[in-house]
């Protein structure tokens, strides 16, 4: 069974601090970063080893000294090894394509949060996370090592991609491109021989290419190889054609902007154009990415984008716009209208009383 990233956090919330996890799942797919955010956010400090990088048990249980008090030999802290007594969240990240002497010293970290005799800091969590599938140059690991997780196959879902985008920042084409084309989001990594790699999107690579993507509002075939490099010839030429087909104003260009500048633009829209651009403004206004003394234009706005959908546009997509105030998808939109913009609620209790 795979979980998704709600699963997930139900799952970091009520795992005991002691026992240890493991996320299982391919590249790219924002297992480090989904971790590092949700621990950093509760106050944790996260500390992350890339064992895949390390070359020595050195670099995890610290350069051997001797003792001059005892004559014996101990071990100097490592560099992130914790001294203040506070609990932190050690990420074990690449744990399958660390060297085997490597793994021999997470043994006794895994098992007793202890590492060269010293004890991490009383609820202190340790979390793994590795590949799997045959493209990878992987470390068989211990059955021992692995007995002491608790494991579970990641694979986060399009929309939870599409959530954290729009928080993020993504470019919005994109995020339309990957709710039409959600085939696109991971892409399947192709060996067809050592020399001959052909590069496909994953989520890390649609991240770099959005950072692109947003210094051009118009595309042209001067733009292509450097997406090229990034999300691959099929992934670009599928992008660089949705993108010429359906030129939708932004979210941000239809609530903060000025919406009489806009119709004529919306009026060129297709169905399934429309029922984009209204899952866009509804994640806009559920990501918060705008300032409080912007709410006035954006309430003004969207009861004006409510009213040219009832004037001018089918019923159906007037339908689809009432529906997502039902389907608890954006329960901050929601919170919002009642907040701000009970002039939009209104206007859609009208229209659903004249049906």
């Amino acid at each position: 069974m795979t979980i998704d990233s709600k699963q997930l956090y139900f799952i970091l919330d009520n795992t005991p601090a002691e026992q240890n996890i493991m996320l299982v799942g391919k590249h790219g797919i924002g297992k480090s970063r989904i971790l590092e955010e949700y621990y950093s956010q509760k106050g944790y400090k996260v500390v992350t080893l890339f064992l895949g990088q390390l070359s020595d048990p050195g670099d995890v249980i610290g350069l051997p000294e001797k003792d001059e008090k005892t004559g014996k030999t101990d071990f100097l802290l490592p560099y992130w090894f914790p001294t203040d007594r506070i609990p932190v969240v050690l990420f074990l990240d690449e744990l399958n394509r660390a060297r085997p002497e490597v793994l021999q010293t997470i043994m006794d970290l895994t098992l007793n949060r202890k590492l060269a005799g010293k004890a991490l800091p009383l609820g202190s969590r340790i979390i793994s996370a590795v590949n799997n599938g045959n493209e990878y140059q992987l470390t068989d690991l211990d059955p021992a090592l692995i007995s002491r997780f608790n494991i579970y196959e990641f694979a986060p879902t399009v929309d939870d991609w599409i959530k954290w985008a729009e928080n993020t920042g993504i470019d919005g084409r994109i995020i339309s491109f990957i709710e039409e084309n959600p085939e696109y989001l991971d892409g399947e990594i192709s060996y067809v021989e050592a020399s001959n790699l052909e590069r496909t999107p994953d989520r890390r690579s649609w991240e770099r290419a959005s950072k692109i993507l947003v210094n051009f509002k118009e595309l042209s075939d001067v733009h292509k190889p450097i997406f090229t490099g990034i999300i691959g010839n099929q992934a670009t030429a599928m992008l660089f054609r949705y993108i010429k087909e359906h030129n939708v104003p932004s979210a941000k260009e239809i609530l903060t902007g000025n919406f009489d500048n806009i119709k004529a633009a919306l009026k060129t829209l297709s169905v399934p154009d429309f029922t984009t651009v209204n899952n866009s403004l509804f994640r806009f206004i559920e990501a918060g990415r705008f300032e409080g003394n912007e709410n006035s234009v954006i309430s003004e706005n969207l009861v004006k984008y409510f009213k040219f959908l009832t004037a001018d546009v089918s019923k159906e997509v007037v339908s689809h716009f009432i529906s997502l105030f039902s389907a608890n998808l954006y329960p901050e939109t929601l919170v919002f209208v009642a907040k701000q913009c009970k002039l939009l609620y209104d206007e859609v209790m009208s229209f659903i009383l004249d049906v």
